[in-house]
């Protein structure tokens, strides 16, 4: 409690102490004579203005839309703090809009809506699209955060990514590919359960169908216990992966399974029952900040487990701020018009494919560690790592290019990542 209470008074500090706040706006052109300003507003801003009017696609050359994301929220759902409306959300708000500057060179305004009706939330998201390249919704609640982000997606022409749900699903993916190889599984063959049904454990469970599980080789359970045909309190997201097997409790649902993530509350997962499931077996327990099992008894109760956390202090970090910064500086630099699978799946391949390669010795001084190499933990690299950025960001335009959804194709790949590495250094 001690430990907490310091942290907090040390949060408060730094949140409050100087300028409040994390985040600011800087000018990024000249702005101190007569004319600069004359160029910079009245009258000569009236040339951009009346270009744009003419061809509306000339936002992206005379603003910074482009580069500008939305990071939108309720405050329905924050990680770890539940419902605490739109006004307590923005530190977390501006956290996420300081992680897209930090990591990816996006500039990012955090947008707090105090609305709980979906089709009003829709409807003011829309109203300011114009003024941002890219949406990032945040911590909005199930089951309205479906609604909210197929809304957008269909209606507006500009990439939007429910980062609870995809970021997460992107980064377990990229987790799981390697946990496989580790354990030497084929995607196909493994069987996997997943407990929780909010947005972070259906969008899960639908990125893992398109990385190679098989749909009948998973179970989902809920509260209530293991989603089955046979239930008759099931909404249309959890339907989509109710099983016909004739098992109701999360203990059966475990007898022989190779996967386990859990998107839930702590302590639901027993030693018990993890010591029913198959050899090797894949346990990514990401409730926080008390996982689903604690990572002491895990390690004891199964010596051959593959075992990773929401958590900073164990290994295996599943943390979405691998994905969400470099997801959107692709699907930004070729002008995407969303955000797809093919665009997660190669973002995911991206990650897992870097954890495999030698780490060089800046990010084992950021972790104040000796060496660090591919296996059971390291499966996902750490997200100090300034490769990430060169890695992703350009497998997720690719994958824009390839899946038809870029509007402005790269066609000079070297100047494309000398632009990136630019990035890293600033």
């Amino acid at each position: 409690m001690e430990k907490n209470s310091k942290l907090d008074e040390a949060a408060l500090r730094y949140h409050s102490e100087g300028r409040p706040g994390k985040i600011g706006v800087m000018p990024t052109k000249p702005h101190h004579t007569q004319h600069d300003l004359a160029l910079a507003y009245s009258p000569g801003v009236a040339a951009p203005s009346l270009a744009i009017a003419r061809t509306p696609d000339d936002v992206y050359r005379y603003t910074n839309r482009g580069n500008l994301v939305a990071v939108i929220s309720n405050g329905t759902a924050v990680l770890g703090l539940g419902n605490i409306g739109a006004l307590a959300s923005k530190p977390v708000m501006e956290g996420k809009s300081m992680l897209f500057k930090t990591f990816a060179g996006i500039d990012a305004f955090d947008i707090e809506v105090a609305e709980t009706d979906p089709e009003a939330f829709v409807r003011t998201v829309k109203a300011i699209a114009p003024t941002f390249g890219g949406i990032n919704l945040e911590d909005i609640k199930a089951p309205e955060c479906f609604e909210i982000e197929a809304r957008l997606r269909e209606e507006l022409d500009i990439p939007v990514m429910h980062d609870d749900q995809h970021g997460t699903a992107i980064i377990t993916s990229a987790a799981l590919l390697n946990a496989a190889k580790i354990a030497g599984k084929e995607l196909h063959d493994l069987r996997v359960v997943i407990n929780g049904a909010g947005a972070a454990a259906l969008a899960c469970a639908r990125l893992f169908l398109v990385v190679g599980i098989r749909r009948e080789q998973m179970i989902l359970c809920d509260s209530r216990g293991v989603v089955t045909t046979y239930r008759e309190d099931l909404n249309p997201q959890k339907r989509e992966f109710a099983t016909t097997r004739r098992i109701t409790t999360l203990a059966e649902a475990l007898h022989g399974a190779d996967v386990f993530l859990g998107v839930s509350k702590a302590d639901v997962l027993t030693p018990d029952m993890l010591r029913t499931m198959a050899g090797n077996p894949i346990v990514m327990a990401l409730a926080n900040p008390d996982p689903e099992i604690s990572y002491q008894q895990a390690m004891i109760s199964r010596p051959d487990i593959i075992f990773a956390t929401g958590r900073s202090d164990y290994p295996n970090q599943v943390n979405n701020v691998l994905g969400f910064p470099y997801i959107f500086r692709g699907a930004l630099d070729v002008r995407a018009s969303e955000i797809n699978d093919t665009m997660k799946l190669a973002a995911a391949h991206a990650l897992a494919d870097l954890a495999r390669e030698e780490v060089p010795k800046p990010v084992l001084r950021a972790y104040g560690i000796d060496s660090l190499e591919f296996g059971r933990s390291y499966l996902i690299p750490k997200p100090l790592d300034p490769r990430l950025l060169r890695v992703v960001a350009p497998a997720v335009a690719r994958a824009a290019m390839e899946s038809g959804v870029a509007r402005q194709p790269i066609d000079d790949w070297e100047a494309y990542a000398a632009r990136l590495d630019a990035l890293t250094r600033q």
